[in-house]
């Protein structure tokens, strides 16, 4: 691995995993359920801390895979994008539960009724003046995506 690889690899793993950690404790220690965008959009993360770590690997091509982590971070921006203009009601979600259209037996309401709530992708569990953490999410993933594509082109050019 090139060392000046390195300090980018375990920023990357680390803020990703830190990320991971907020919205752990946001679920379960503040009851902030998450919808399906939510949950969706903590796979990029995870996937950006897995490759960053293995960058971190001997034998691995470094470069390459921090430049996925960085596009894995660059679409999760996207993502949240996405479920920003949901909670606006800008769009409607075709990943996230709606109304069930139709006749509907009684055997399946009474199984409906003794599951949980599902959460809605467009009401947010957290709002903050209009800031919620998918808008939040949103300038977080770009920038730190847009980053690790640059530190990881100026790392490679000092060679």
């Amino acid at each position: 691995m090139n060392t000046a690889s390195r300090p980018i690899a375990l920023s990357v793993a680390g803020i990703c995993l830190a990320a991971l950690a907020f919205a752990l404790v946001a679920q379960y220690g503040f009851g902030l359920r998450p919808c399906n965008l939510c949950l969706i959009q903590r796979v990029p993360f995870a996937l950006a801390a897995l490759l960053g770590l293995l960058a971190l690997k001997d034998g691995l091509p470094a470069g390459t895979l921090l430049r996925l982590a960085g596009l894995a971070l660059l679409v999760n921006g996207g993502i949240a994008v996405y479920h920003v203009g949901v909670e606006q009601h800008w769009w409607a979600s075709a990943v996230c539960a709606g109304s069930q259209e139709g006749a509907v037996a009684v055997a399946d309401l009474l199984a409906e009724m003794s599951k949980p709530a599902e959460a809605q992708c467009d009401t947010p569990a957290w709002s903050f003046h209009g800031i919620t953490m998918a808008v939040l999410n949103v300038p977080f993933s770009a920038l730190l995506g847009l980053g690790v594509l640059w530190a990881v082109k100026r790392s490679e050019a000092a060679r």
